[in-house]
């Protein structure tokens, strides 16, 4: 039996927001039920394999500074993946988060061939399943590396080296077989390397019909095996490549759609993407409710000033209950969850830092419910959307098919100027943050 790796810790409770044990929950009750449902089932949330278990702490200036003794590149690779494991579920099962994700490439060391890649992967499932048959905790969602190995340097699909495209299918049909194998609840495609730095040496037209004709394999893989979750992309303005295809959810939506893959794949929407796109994360998830392909959420959060990937944890309330508001608006998840693609901060090196992080991202997000949940049962807000756009239930003309030059008659005649109306801004924003002080 691997002695525990967080020794300190038994497991985390909720204590309420009187409390001041750093180690336990402060909004987030498992069990309370709120809007017909309990927190868990609202918020579903995973730990992410990698930036908690496979992340050293290095930045682009330094080395690792993490505890992570399963990532000495002295230890035999299979090895130190079993104790990785095992600390991984320890650590999820004592937080009591329901659900984790990984890269195929997290929970397995790369071989010297791709065979012996696919053998240590099997490997691997074969412990995964008897962890979470110990522990209670399912897999939200598995996906490929396609974008790590030197060999990924211009992309996977979109490589110009058809037999590079080749090598990530067969990649992500692996890993495929592998979250269903583990029961995993969706399958994201995240194209790290899917786009291109200068079109000097890019044939964009082409690169996109590989990425379309990536995808529907995967699709039709997907029915081949009986896998019944999710395909989800995973949309990012830029970062490692200077354009990504998939910068937003409305870019990835046009690319569904010309490639008729709109009612197979929906988005995972991540916060610190949503920044680097310019947009709000609640922008982005009423994007995905409004275009039909809502699937799962990275929770995280960025920086205003730094332009690049931070993977923060989420600590602002009012920023996230403007998401929540917009998920539960929208009939909120079906299969999909709230990952935290998050990391510690380079000097948090003590192990149970890594509670405390994911301590607070869950009490921001649960709080953030309880808020949304209030805007959404007081009614005022609602209300004044209703009202603001109530001229439209009499604009019959439009709605009935009225031609342009119709309307253009219609406005001669009566030579009426439209009254403006007040869109009281700050009067809602006032509204909001009134509940989210009062939410308990």
């Amino acid at each position: 039996m691997t002695e525990p790796f967080f020794s300190d810790v038994d497991s985390i409770a909720y204590e309420g927001p009187d409390s001041d044990n750093p180690l336990a929950f402060h909004w987030y009750d498992a069990d309370r039920v709120v809007a017909g449902a309990t927190m868990a089932e609202h918020l579903r949330f995973a730990v992410s394999y990698w930036h908690s278990f496979s992340s050293e702490g290095i930045d682009i200036f330094g080395t690792g500074t993490l505890d992570r003794p399963w990532l000495d590149p002295a230890r035999d690779p299979m090895d130190a993946a079993k104790e990785k494991m095992a600390a991984a579920f320890e650590f999820v099962s004592k937080l009591g988060a329901p659900f984790y994700c990984f890269h195929d490439r997290d929970i397995a060391p790369e071989g010297s061939t791709f065979a012996e890649s696919c053998r240590n992967l099997d490997e691997m499932l074969d412990l995964a399943g008897e962890h979470q048959e110990r522990t209670g905790v399912g897999l939200l969602w598995g996906t490929a590396n396609l974008f790590s190995h030197p060999r990924f340097q211009a992309g996977a699909a979109t490589n110009p080296d058809p037999d590079l495209f080749r090598y990530a299918a067969a990649q992500v049909a692996h890993c495929m077989n592998a979250t269903k194998r583990l029961g995993g609840a969706n399958y994201v495609l995240w194209g790290g390397r899917e786009g291109y730095e200068t079109l000097l040496n890019t044939d964009m037209a082409r690169e996109l019909d590989q990425l379309g004709r990536f995808f529907n394999l995967v699709v039709e893989h997907k029915y081949a095996i009986g896998f019944d979750g999710l395909i989800l992309i995973e949309p990012k303005p830029f970062e490692p490549t200077k354009h990504q295809y998939d910068y937003d959810v409305a870019a990835v939506h046009a690319f569904l759609q010309k490639y008729g893959l709109a009612d197979e794949v929906k988005v995972n929407i991540e916060v610190n993407h949503a920044t680097l796109a310019g947009h709000d994360f609640a922008h982005e998830i009423a994007a995905a409710f409004a275009a039909g392909i809502f699937g799962s959420v990275d929770a995280n959060a960025g920086d205003d000033r730094l332009g690049w990937d931070l993977d923060r944890f989420p600590v602002s309330v009012e920023q996230m209950t403007l998401g929540m508001l917009e998920l539960l608006r929208g009939g909120g998840f079906t299969s999909g969850g709230m990952n935290f693609d998050a990391k510690l901060r380079r000097q948090s090196i003590d192990r149970n830092d890594l509670f405390h992080a994911h301590i607070g991202g869950m009490d921001t997000m649960a709080r953030a419910l309880l808020a949304a949940v209030a805007i959404i049962d007081d009614g005022e807000l609602d209300r004044r959307l209703a009202e603001r756009y109530a001229g439209w239930d009499g604009a019959d003309d439009i709605t009935g098919g009225a031609s342009l030059q119709q309307l253009h008659d219609t406005q001669l005649v009566s030579d009426a100027d439209p009254t403006r109306v007040s869109g009281r801004q700050e009067l809602l924003e006032n509204l909001v943050a009134k509940h989210i002080e009062r939410a308990r």
